[in-house]
Protein backbone atom coordinates (compact mmCIF):
# COMPACT_ATOMS: atom_id res chain seq x y z
CA UNK A 1 0.00 0.00 0.00
CA UNK A 2 1.47 3.38 -1.04
CA UNK A 3 2.55 5.60 1.75
CA UNK A 4 1.32 9.83 0.39
CA UNK A 5 2.30 12.25 2.49
CA UNK A 6 0.76 16.30 2.48
CA UNK A 7 2.64 18.71 3.00
CA UNK A 8 0.53 21.98 4.34
CA UNK A 9 2.64 25.38 5.68
CA UNK A 10 -0.02 27.67 7.56
CA UNK A 11 0.62 30.90 9.38
CA UNK A 12 -2.55 31.98 11.15
CA UNK A 13 -4.86 30.67 8.83
CA UNK A 14 -6.53 28.18 10.93
CA UNK A 15 -10.09 28.41 9.86
CA UNK A 16 -9.07 27.89 6.00
CA UNK A 17 -6.88 24.83 7.16
CA UNK A 18 -9.59 23.02 8.87
CA UNK A 19 -11.81 23.21 5.83
CA UNK A 20 -9.29 22.20 3.60
CA UNK A 21 -8.97 19.09 5.74
CA UNK A 22 -12.66 18.38 5.72
CA UNK A 23 -12.75 18.56 2.04
CA UNK A 24 -9.40 16.57 1.09
CA UNK A 25 -10.99 13.91 3.37
CA UNK A 26 -14.31 13.82 1.32
CA UNK A 27 -12.43 14.29 -2.19
CA UNK A 28 -9.79 11.01 -1.44
CA UNK A 29 -12.28 8.26 -0.72
CA UNK A 30 -12.51 7.25 -3.77
CA UNK A 31 -8.88 7.37 -4.37
CA UNK A 32 -8.26 3.56 -2.54
CA UNK A 33 -5.05 1.75 -1.81
CA UNK A 34 -3.17 4.61 -0.29
CA UNK A 35 -1.94 5.76 3.33
CA UNK A 36 -2.69 9.06 3.34
CA UNK A 37 -0.64 10.96 6.05
CA UNK A 38 -0.56 14.93 6.70
CA UNK A 39 2.33 17.43 7.83
CA UNK A 40 0.87 21.05 8.67
CA UNK A 41 4.13 23.72 9.44
CA UNK A 42 2.72 26.15 11.44
CA UNK A 43 4.94 29.43 10.35
CA UNK A 44 5.06 30.84 13.84
CA UNK A 45 1.72 31.92 14.07
CA UNK A 46 0.51 34.74 15.98
CA UNK A 47 -2.96 32.85 16.14
CA UNK A 48 -3.07 29.81 18.53
CA UNK A 49 -4.01 26.87 16.55
CA UNK A 50 -7.40 24.84 17.37
CA UNK A 51 -7.51 21.96 18.66
CA UNK A 52 -7.45 19.79 15.43
CA UNK A 53 -8.97 16.51 14.52
CA UNK A 54 -8.13 13.74 12.37
CA UNK A 55 -10.15 12.95 9.44
CA UNK A 56 -11.43 9.57 9.15
CA UNK A 57 -9.16 8.85 5.75
CA UNK A 58 -6.15 10.30 6.98
CA UNK A 59 -3.80 8.30 9.02
CA UNK A 60 -2.03 10.63 10.98
CA UNK A 61 -1.62 14.13 11.04
CA UNK A 62 1.28 15.92 12.55
CA UNK A 63 1.57 19.90 13.52
CA UNK A 64 5.26 21.09 13.39
CA UNK A 65 5.53 24.23 14.73
CA UNK A 66 8.56 26.68 13.83
CA UNK A 67 10.29 29.24 16.29
CA UNK A 68 10.43 32.25 13.88
CA UNK A 69 8.13 32.91 10.84
CA UNK A 70 10.17 32.10 7.93
CA UNK A 71 7.84 32.60 5.04
CA UNK A 72 5.79 30.12 2.66
CA UNK A 73 8.99 28.65 0.32
CA UNK A 74 11.07 28.49 3.65
CA UNK A 75 8.02 26.50 5.03
CA UNK A 76 7.85 24.20 2.32
CA UNK A 77 11.71 23.53 1.82
CA UNK A 78 12.12 22.61 5.83
CA UNK A 79 9.20 21.06 5.04
CA UNK A 80 10.57 18.82 1.99
CA UNK A 81 13.89 18.41 3.98
CA UNK A 82 12.39 17.16 7.04
CA UNK A 83 9.76 14.70 4.65
CA UNK A 84 13.16 13.23 3.46
CA UNK A 85 15.08 13.26 7.08
CA UNK A 86 12.37 11.46 9.01
CA UNK A 87 9.39 9.91 7.10
CA UNK A 88 9.02 6.68 5.22
CA UNK A 89 7.06 7.60 2.02
CA UNK A 90 6.18 7.05 -1.99
CA UNK A 91 4.97 10.29 -2.60
CA UNK A 92 4.88 14.05 -1.36
CA UNK A 93 1.88 16.35 -2.10
CA UNK A 94 2.63 20.10 -1.53
CA UNK A 95 -0.14 22.57 -1.17
CA UNK A 96 -1.68 25.56 -0.31
CA UNK A 97 -3.63 25.75 2.78
CA UNK A 98 -5.99 28.15 2.31
CA UNK A 99 -8.32 26.43 -0.77
CA UNK A 100 -6.49 28.00 -3.54
CA UNK A 101 -5.01 24.77 -4.32
CA UNK A 102 -8.24 22.69 -4.96
CA UNK A 103 -8.88 19.40 -2.77
CA UNK A 104 -10.71 17.63 -5.68
CA UNK A 105 -7.62 17.74 -8.00
CA UNK A 106 -5.66 15.58 -5.29
CA UNK A 107 -7.56 12.52 -6.91
CA UNK A 108 -6.29 13.89 -10.45
CA UNK A 109 -2.51 14.08 -9.37
CA UNK A 110 -2.35 10.27 -7.43
CA UNK A 111 -4.15 8.84 -10.63
CA UNK A 112 -1.71 10.97 -13.34
CA UNK A 113 1.15 8.90 -11.17
CA UNK A 114 -0.17 5.74 -10.69
CA UNK A 115 -0.11 6.05 -14.76
CA UNK A 116 3.94 5.78 -14.28
CA UNK A 117 5.23 6.05 -10.33
CA UNK A 118 9.07 7.34 -11.58
CA UNK A 119 7.53 11.02 -12.80
CA UNK A 120 6.41 13.48 -10.73
CA UNK A 121 3.35 15.23 -11.63
CA UNK A 122 2.41 19.09 -11.79
CA UNK A 123 -0.91 21.20 -11.26
CA UNK A 124 -0.34 23.38 -14.41
CA UNK A 125 -2.04 26.55 -14.50
CA UNK A 126 -5.11 26.40 -17.46
CA UNK A 127 -6.90 29.10 -15.57
CA UNK A 128 -6.81 31.33 -12.27
CA UNK A 129 -9.45 33.15 -9.88
CA UNK A 130 -7.93 36.40 -10.00
CA UNK A 131 -8.45 39.48 -11.69
CA UNK A 132 -7.93 40.96 -15.02
CA UNK A 133 -4.16 43.08 -13.72
CA UNK A 134 -3.22 39.90 -11.33
CA UNK A 135 -3.50 37.65 -14.75
CA UNK A 136 -1.58 40.31 -16.92
CA UNK A 137 1.17 40.36 -14.66
CA UNK A 138 1.03 35.99 -14.23
CA UNK A 139 1.33 36.44 -18.17
CA UNK A 140 4.16 38.73 -18.21
CA UNK A 141 5.94 37.01 -15.44
CA UNK A 142 6.16 33.95 -17.78
CA UNK A 143 7.11 35.67 -20.86
CA UNK A 144 10.07 37.49 -19.16
CA UNK A 145 10.98 33.73 -17.77
CA UNK A 146 10.59 32.39 -20.90
CA UNK A 147 13.10 35.08 -22.61
CA UNK A 148 15.78 34.94 -20.21
CA UNK A 149 15.72 31.30 -18.90
CA UNK A 150 14.19 29.85 -22.04
CA UNK A 151 12.32 27.77 -19.43
CA UNK A 152 7.98 27.61 -19.39
CA UNK A 153 7.04 27.86 -15.51
CA UNK A 154 3.49 27.13 -15.43
CA UNK A 155 3.15 25.71 -12.33
CA UNK A 156 3.04 26.60 -8.52
CA UNK A 157 3.34 24.70 -5.48
CA UNK A 158 0.89 22.31 -6.44
CA UNK A 159 2.48 19.12 -6.80
CA UNK A 160 3.04 15.32 -6.35
CA UNK A 161 6.92 14.35 -6.11
CA UNK A 162 8.16 10.94 -6.36
CA UNK A 163 10.93 10.01 -3.67
CA UNK A 164 13.64 9.67 -5.70
CA UNK A 165 12.85 13.80 -6.94
CA UNK A 166 12.12 14.40 -3.11
CA UNK A 167 15.87 13.68 -2.57
CA UNK A 168 16.95 14.98 -5.51
CA UNK A 169 15.64 18.91 -4.13
CA UNK A 170 15.74 18.79 -0.71
CA UNK A 171 19.86 19.81 -0.42
CA UNK A 172 19.46 22.44 -3.15
CA UNK A 173 20.07 25.91 -2.10
CA UNK A 174 17.78 27.27 -4.92
CA UNK A 175 14.56 25.28 -2.39
CA UNK A 176 15.09 27.98 0.52
CA UNK A 177 14.13 30.95 -2.32
CA UNK A 178 11.89 29.65 -5.01
CA UNK A 179 10.29 25.61 -4.83
CA UNK A 180 8.98 25.77 -8.70
CA UNK A 181 12.59 26.90 -10.32
CA UNK A 182 13.76 24.82 -8.37
CA UNK A 183 11.95 22.00 -9.92
CA UNK A 184 12.09 23.20 -13.12
CA UNK A 185 15.75 23.18 -13.13
CA UNK A 186 16.46 19.81 -10.99
CA UNK A 187 14.06 17.41 -12.19
CA UNK A 188 14.04 16.85 -15.73
CA UNK A 189 10.94 14.67 -16.33
CA UNK A 190 7.50 16.18 -15.34
CA UNK A 191 3.97 14.97 -15.94
CA UNK A 192 1.08 17.69 -15.99
CA UNK A 193 -2.47 18.01 -15.53
CA UNK A 194 -4.82 20.96 -15.86
CA UNK A 195 -5.75 23.20 -12.40
CA UNK A 196 -8.02 25.71 -12.10
CA UNK A 197 -7.04 27.58 -9.10
CA UNK A 198 -9.88 28.17 -6.99
CA UNK A 199 -10.82 30.80 -4.67
CA UNK A 200 -9.43 31.27 -1.00
CA UNK A 201 -11.87 30.50 0.94
CA UNK A 202 -11.71 33.35 4.00
CA UNK A 203 -10.15 36.48 3.80
CA UNK A 204 -8.24 38.02 1.18
CA UNK A 205 -5.81 37.49 -0.67
CA UNK A 206 -2.00 37.47 0.91
CA UNK A 207 0.01 38.37 -2.09
CA UNK A 208 0.62 41.83 -2.69
CA UNK A 209 2.53 42.84 -5.49
CA UNK A 210 5.80 43.69 -4.08
CA UNK A 211 5.57 39.62 -3.09
CA UNK A 212 4.50 38.63 -6.35
CA UNK A 213 7.56 40.27 -7.74
CA UNK A 214 9.86 38.76 -5.49
CA UNK A 215 8.32 35.63 -6.13
CA UNK A 216 8.73 36.04 -9.80
CA UNK A 217 11.92 37.37 -9.45
CA UNK A 218 12.72 34.20 -7.24
CA UNK A 219 12.09 32.26 -10.06
CA UNK A 220 13.85 33.76 -12.42
CA UNK A 221 17.24 33.87 -10.09
CA UNK A 222 17.37 30.06 -9.79
CA UNK A 223 18.38 30.19 -13.46
CA UNK A 224 20.81 33.36 -12.82
CA UNK A 225 23.81 31.72 -15.04
CA UNK A 226 21.43 31.63 -18.27
CA UNK A 227 20.00 35.26 -17.20
CA UNK A 228 23.90 36.52 -17.40
CA UNK A 229 24.75 34.82 -20.55
CA UNK A 230 21.34 35.97 -22.55
CA UNK A 231 21.50 39.07 -21.32
CA UNK A 232 25.22 39.42 -22.24
CA UNK A 233 23.83 38.50 -26.07
CA UNK A 234 20.70 40.91 -25.97
CA UNK A 235 23.16 43.95 -25.04
CA UNK A 236 25.62 42.93 -27.54
CA UNK A 237 23.08 42.61 -30.41
CA UNK A 238 21.68 45.83 -29.33
CA UNK A 239 25.38 48.03 -29.08
CA UNK A 240 25.33 46.79 -33.05
CA UNK A 241 21.54 47.92 -33.29
CA UNK A 242 22.45 51.76 -31.81
CA UNK A 243 22.68 53.54 -35.08
CA UNK A 244 19.02 52.03 -35.82
CA UNK A 245 17.20 52.09 -32.57
CA UNK A 246 18.66 55.32 -30.98
CA UNK A 247 17.27 55.58 -27.78
CA UNK A 248 15.35 52.97 -27.26
CA UNK A 249 18.52 50.54 -27.50
CA UNK A 250 19.80 52.87 -24.81
CA UNK A 251 16.55 52.47 -22.95
CA UNK A 252 16.65 48.73 -23.55
CA UNK A 253 20.32 48.18 -22.44
CA UNK A 254 20.39 49.80 -19.40
CA UNK A 255 16.96 47.94 -18.31
CA UNK A 256 18.41 44.40 -19.03
CA UNK A 257 21.56 45.99 -16.46
CA UNK A 258 19.05 46.97 -13.80
CA UNK A 259 17.17 43.53 -14.35
CA UNK A 260 19.97 41.60 -13.87
CA UNK A 261 21.31 43.40 -10.62
CA UNK A 262 18.04 43.02 -9.41
CA UNK A 263 18.54 39.32 -10.03
CA UNK A 264 21.38 38.92 -8.75
CA UNK A 265 20.29 40.65 -5.14
CA UNK A 266 17.61 37.62 -4.98
CA UNK A 267 19.30 35.26 -5.89
CA UNK A 268 21.05 36.09 -2.20
CA UNK A 269 18.44 34.69 -1.15
CA UNK A 270 19.26 31.05 -1.94
CA UNK A 271 21.18 30.43 1.32
CA UNK A 272 22.63 26.83 1.77
CA UNK A 273 23.26 26.95 5.22
CA UNK A 274 20.01 28.33 6.40
CA UNK A 275 18.06 24.97 4.70
CA UNK A 276 20.67 22.58 6.00
CA UNK A 277 19.96 24.21 9.45
CA UNK A 278 16.47 24.95 9.20
CA UNK A 279 15.46 22.10 11.24
CA UNK A 280 17.09 24.70 14.17
CA UNK A 281 13.93 26.39 13.83
CA UNK A 282 11.66 23.60 14.75
CA UNK A 283 10.25 23.94 18.66
CA UNK A 284 8.30 20.77 18.90
CA UNK A 285 5.99 17.93 16.58
CA UNK A 286 2.55 17.62 17.79
CA UNK A 287 0.95 14.13 16.53
CA UNK A 288 -2.94 13.86 16.31
CA UNK A 289 -4.01 10.50 15.79
CA UNK A 290 -7.98 11.14 16.38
Amino acid sequence: MKKIIILIPVFNDWESLSKLLSEINENIISVSEINLECLIVNDASTIQPPELRKPSNFWSIELLNMRENRGHARCNAFGIRYVFQNKEFDNLILMDGDGEDRPEEIKSLIEKIKEDSTTSVVAKRVKRSEGPFFQFLYQFHKLITFIFTGKNINFGNFCILTRSDVEKLHSKASLWSSFSGSVKKYIKSLKEINSIRGLRYFGPSKMSLFKLIIHSLSIIAVFKYQVFLRSTIMLIALAYLNSYLGVFSIFFQISIVIFNLLIFVVSLREQEKDLLNSNNNLVGVKKITH
